[in-house]
């Protein structure tokens, strides 16, 4: 399960719920959509983004690959 929010701090938050949801395939698609890993809050966050569509465009790719999707 993921929480896909915009944050100011951070841009857009794509914060998985357990180690266990960070597959391989999932971690590829985050890093080919420019997210990086933040130890701090253990999320991948892409700072320039926070716009309400880019939730949604991430959230259903998250979904296309079967994890539920909180956002």
């Amino acid at each position: 399960m993921y929480l896909v929010t915009p944050d100011p701090a951070h841009g857009l938050v794509v914060a998985p719920r357990s180690s266990d949801d960070l597959t391989p395939e999932t971690e590829q698609t985050l890093t080919a959509q420019g997210f990086i890993w933040n130890n701090e809050i253990e999320a991948y966050t892409r700072p320039t983004d926070h716009d309400p569509e880019d939730v949604e465009r991430t959230a259903d790719a998250l979904r296309e690959l079967g994890h539920y999707v909180i956002s």
